[in-house]
C-alpha cells in the first residue's frame, strides 16, 4: 500500500497529472467563489440594513456581519466541501490519470477502450452526490464526537475514495461486475488505502492533490492485487 502511494507520489510532475489536478483546482475554486458570490448576494437581498431593538433603538450593519460571518463560514466549510468538489472535476479525467499511470509503469499492458462520456458523468455524480451528502451529514456529528472527529472524517472518507476509485480503476481492466468482486475479496486493504488517501483531506492547499493521487495509487494497487490473484 505505501509503494503504491510512493510511486504516486513520484509522478506527480507528469505533465499530465499537472494538468488534471490543476484543471480540477481553477474549477473547484470558481464553483465554490459562485456559490459563496451567490451567499452574498442572497445576504445583501434579504437582509434589511438596520434592524429595531427594544430599548435600544435602530441597529445598523447587520448584512455586514452576516457577510464577514459568512466568510468564515465559507473558509471552514471548504475544507470539508473542497474536495468532493475536486472530485467532481477529476473524476471526469479519472482515465487520463490511470492512463498515465500505466504508460509509465506497465507499458505492455493492452490498450482499453474509454468510458462513455454519459457513463462517466453519471458515475461521477453519483460518487460527488453520495461524498457531499455524507460529508454535511458527518458537520453535525463532529461536536458531539469531539477528539475522535478526525477519525471519523478519516475513517468516512477513506471508505469513500477507496471504494469509488478502485471500482473506477479496476472497472478499465476487468469490467464492473469483476471490479465490485475483487473490492470485496480485498475491502480492508481498500478500505486502509482511502484512510491514507483521507489522512492530507483536512490539510488545505495539499488536499487538492488527493484526487490524483487517489486515483494514482489505487491504480497501483490493482495491478499489484491482480496480479497476486491470477
Amino acid at each position: 500500500m505505501f509503494s503504491d502511494f510512493a510511486k504516486a507520489i513520484s509522478q506527480l510532475g507528469d505533465s499530465r497529472f499537472l494538468r488534471i489536478m490543476l484543471l480540477g483546482i481553477v474549477l473547484a475554486a470558481a464553483l465554490l467563489t459562485g456559490a459563496y458570490a451567490a451567499l452574498l448576494w442572497a445576504i445583501d437581498a434579504f437582509t434589511p440594513g438596520t434592524i429595531n431593538i427594544p430599548f435600544v433603538g435602530p441597529v445598523g450593519g447587520l448584512d455586514t456581519l452576516l457577510s464577514w460571518g459568512s466568510f468564515l463560514l465559507m473558509i471552514v466549510l471548504s475544507v470539508f466541501l473542497m474536495i468532493p468538489v475536486a472530485s467532481a472535476f477529476i473524476g471526469l479525467f479519472l482515465e487520463d490519470v490511470a492512463q498515465a499511470v500505466e504508460d509509465r509503469h506497465y507499458p505492455s499492458l493492452a490498450a482499453v477502450t474509454r468510458a462513455k462520456l454519459l457513463d462517466t458523468l453519471i458515475d461521477t455524480v453519483n460518487f460527488v452526490g453520495l461524498l457531499l451528502a455524507l460529508n454535511i451529514g458527518a458537520l453535525l456529528l463532529y461536536p458531539f464526537v469531539g477528539p475522535f472527529s478526525p477519525l471519523l472524517f478519516w475513517g468516512m472518507n477513506g471508505y469513500l475514495l477507496g471504494r469509488e476509485y478502485f471500482t473506477l480503476v479496476a472497472t478499465r481492466r476487468i469490467g464492473r461486475d469483476a471490479a465490485k468482486a475483487m473490492r470485496k475479496i480485498y475491502s480492508l486493504r481498500i478500505w486502509a488505502a482511502g484512510i491514507l488517501m483521507a489522512a492530507p483531506l483536512s490539510i488545505p492547499l495539499i488536499n487538492l492533490a488527493v484526487p490524483v493521487l487517489g486515483v494514482a495509487t489505487f491504480t497501483h494497487m490493482f495491478h499489484r492485487l491482480n496480479r497476486k490473484k491470477s
